[in-house]
């Protein structure tokens, strides 16, 4: 690529073939057209051949010299003359797009920086992301056919030529404004408008074993298929949802197969291996060797599969492999933010808001040479920053993460902010890393934010600005609350400390009345109630669903993330059910006793150590061995767990984070002459191993919160220093939410 002097297109002409060209082949010109008037007011004239005088913008194609879907790009400022030439109808739009990205813009012009003679072509083939018109969705399932038109037209100026759609799975949506009926046929009305693939991922929950239910099932979908304008692949999940053993699954798919064939020729069937056990695995890859089966196009490679290497060694060359990341959620998930402070995952939960760009830049490299290309799992907008990067990098994994960044920031915000707001994009992913008390970055990070919209204050009508603006003032408000309900609790705590000179009684209201001032006198009132106006602006303007009540999230899991503006970030719902019940003792002593245990939780004697061992701010003793992004599938190091599935439950925040095992837990400078305990709390059993000798408890509670104590045998401290760790427990027959975890270690001298 070479850049020289400028050229201004502020009176372009769009020349778009001759007049035989198809209206179909004309959609790049179109599209260019109906963009540059967007962003400029400019109305571009057409024309199907090159004015004698002036600057033109030449759309054409040279199919026989250029592989599929690459474009050549070429500015000649002398004759004021740039040429975008396609290999196909999406060689073409693919130009525009790199045309829209670079080019300078403002009200009533538009230029280019200079000179540009740019080939490029994809280095993946399949390039896409799943935008299902369904209730689980945050934002999807508000929106009407032009909304979803825009959108995926947006996607393929970044690169995308595939959308995938969920026509069956989940209920209708009290927001939907079209029924799902006409929305499956238009999304592939929109794909086929601009040349993409349309695939559909539908799942069978019941049980294909049953005769009746496999052809309950195959005349569902061939009625689909019977109506649907453009179908070009059907993706069937191996679980996730569904428990389907392969053996019932191959032989129904390729019945489905044939149906489909009767329909759309060229359509292709996928499966993914999502959920199947070691020995289903195992058949799958048995029976693909054995029958080689041609109705099988390929794999898909999504959480829950087996390893994509493996994956790709045991299937044959002739098979494709099309990875499913997982790009949309932060925890529970395929890829969790690594050591996320428990005040941002109880607040921020599963999906919100999260741009993470440089970390799904190494995910998308390390894991793309395995696969021909992606479509993403994605359940709305808040992900869009990370759809772009995967766009991008499917096309050419050799970009710089920045250099993408600004050309999102450039064609969706304009040049004179697009830098900035490129690397103020960056700071929110740094948001998230380490004790977010500890990071006065965040607070510095939203003052970025403000600036440039001070600047330009237009840019509060974008739904996309307002949607990273409203992350960076939720990290700021969340870690504002932290420290000021972390200081009321500190407080609350001396209150209890004078209960022997004032009773039980006045020291719980004194307490109450301290952790009540989050209500009563809450930090951060101007950021929240800025929160509350985008979350309301951002549901009309992109349907983003960022409350239950208010706006019809599917549930709290699902970016309702308003509805946690007032979640505790101290202990005060937990410590006000013990007031309760303590009140309730008829005892003095036992109250007083009581109140103390609560003051002195975290330190019960002098000299305590004490870790919460999911929490990144509070675990100095825990082995992280945190892991590198190189490491992404396959993470030797555990990460924490958090309840968050569990909704806003009372408990002690300690218990709402885990792990499960620690790598070990390690004190030093400990007196060989004195003894010591091991005490724990968390749920089920706990195999713990003091220097690599599993040791026996003294105290063995088993319920959330409830104690277990293990007395330090004498000779495992001589030398000053003991590692603990965990055997793990046998569980795999117990479902995840009712597996055994750890949530907090002291070690307590006698």
């Amino acid at each position: 690529m070479t850049m020289h002097s400028g050229i201004d297109l502020t009176a372009a002409v769009v020349v778009a073939g001759d007049s035989g060209v198809s209206p179909d082949d004309r959609i790049a010109a179109r599209v260019l057209i109906e963009e540059v008037k967007a962003r400029t007011g400019l109305e571009w004239a057409t024309t199907d051949t090159r004015p004698p005088s002036g600057p033109s913008v030449e759309i054409g194609f040279a199919a026989k010299d250029m592989p599929p879907e690459a474009y050549r790009l070429s500015v000649d400022a002398a004759q004021g003359r740039v040429r975008i030439v396609g290999a196909d109808r999406r060689g073409a739009l693919y130009g525009v797009g790199h045309l829209l990205r670079v080019m300078d813009w403002a009200p009533g012009r538009v230029s280019l920086p200079g000179n540009l003679d740019i080939e490029s072509r994809p280095a993946y083939a399949i390039r896409g992301h799943q935008l299902g018109y369904r209730h689980t969705a945050n934002s999807y399932d508000a929106w009407d056919e032009a909304r979803y038109d825009r959108y995926i037209r947006e996607l393929a100026l970044f690169g995308v030529n595939a959308i995938e759609n969920i026509p069956f799975q989940d209920e209708s949506s009290p927001v939907m404004p079209v029924p799902r009926e006409r929305m499956n046929i238009a999304m592939s009305e929109i794909c086929e408008r601009y040349g993409l693939d349309y695939w559909i991922w539908t799942p069978v929950e019941a049980d294909l074993a049953d005769p009746a239910v496999c052809a309950a099932a195959l005349d569902t979908w061939e009625a689909f298929y019977r109506i649907c304008p453009r179908l070009d692949a059907v993706f069937f999940p191996g679980g996730d949802p569904g428990d389907n053993a392969p053996q019932h699954v191959m032989p129904f798919l390729e019945q489905a197969t044939q149906r489909l064939r009767a329909h759309h020729p060229k359509a292709t069937m996928w499966i993914s291996l999502q959920g199947f056990e070691r020995d289903e695995v195992d058949w799958f890859f048995a029976y693909m060797n054995e029958k080689a089966p041609e109705w099988l196009a390929g794999v898909v490679h999504g959480p829950q599969s087996p390893p994509l290497a493996e994956t790709r060694q045991r299937l044959a060359t002739a098979y494709r492999i099309r990875a499913y990341p997982d790009i949309t959620h932060t925890i529970l998930c395929q890829f969790p933010v690594p050591w996320w402070d428990p005040a941002f995952a109880l607040t921020e939960g599963r999906e919100c808001v999260n741009p993470r760009p440089r970390f799904y830049a190494r995910v998308h490299n390390r894991f793309a040479p395995y696969t021909d290309g992606f479509l993403s799992y994605s359940d709305g907008v808040h992900d869009d920053v990370n759809k772009t990067i995967w766009s991008m990098l499917a096309w050419d994994p050799n970009r710089d993460v920045r250099e993408m960044l600004v050309e999102y920031t450039r064609f969706f915000f304009g040049p004179d902010v697009a830098a900035e707001t490129a690397d103020a994009i960056l700071a929110l992913e740094t948001n998230w890393e380490g004790s977010a008390a500890l990071n006065g970055a965040i607070d510095a990070v939203w003052a970025r934010w403000q600036a440039i919209e001070a600047r330009a204050p237009g840019l509060r009508d974008n739904w996309r600005w307002r949607l990273l603006a409203f992350r960076a003032a939720y990290d700021a408000y969340v870690r504002g609350r932290l420290l000021h309900e972390t200081a009321l609790e500190q407080e609350a705590c001396a209150a209890l400390a004078r209960t022997a000179d004032i009773g039980a009684e006045a020291a719980m209201d004194a307490a109450a009345e301290v952790l009540g001032r989050a209500g009563t006198d809450p930090a951060c009132a101007r950021l929240r109630a800025r929160l509350e106006t985008d979350g309301e602006d951002l549901f009309r303007q992109i349907g983003m669903q960022m409350s239950v009540e208010k706006y019809h999230a599917r549930n709290f899991e699902r970016g309702a993330v308003l509805d946690f503006l007032d979640r505790p970030l101290n202990n005060r719902w937990w410590i006000e059910d013990q007031f309760a019940r303590i009140r309730a003792l008829p005892d003095e002593a036992e109250k007083r006793a009581e109140l103390d245990r609560i003051r002195t939780w975290e330190n019960p004697v002098p000299g305590s150590r004490y870790d919460v061992v999911g929490d990144t701010a509070r675990n100095p003793h825990v082995l992280r061995g945190e892991p590198t992004l190189l490491d992404v599938e396959d993470l030797r190091a555990p990460l924490p767990g958090y309840g968050t599935w569990l909704g806003p439950v009372r408990w002690r925040l300690s218990w709402l984070s885990s792990l499960d095992w620690p790598i070990g837990v390690v004190y030093e400078g400990i007196d060989p002459r004195r003894e010591y305990v091991v005490r724990t709390t968390g749920r089920g059993e706990s195999l713990l191993k003091i220097n690599g000798v599993r040791v026996q408890p003294t105290r063995y509670d088993k319920e959330l919160g409830e104690i277990k104590e293990f007395p330090v045998p004498k000779d495992a401290i001589a030398t000053g220093k003991i590692t603990l760790t965990w055997d793990t427990p046998d569980e795999a027959h117990l479902n995840w939410r009712h597996q055994s975890f750890l949530s907090e270690v002291w070690l307590l001298p006698r």
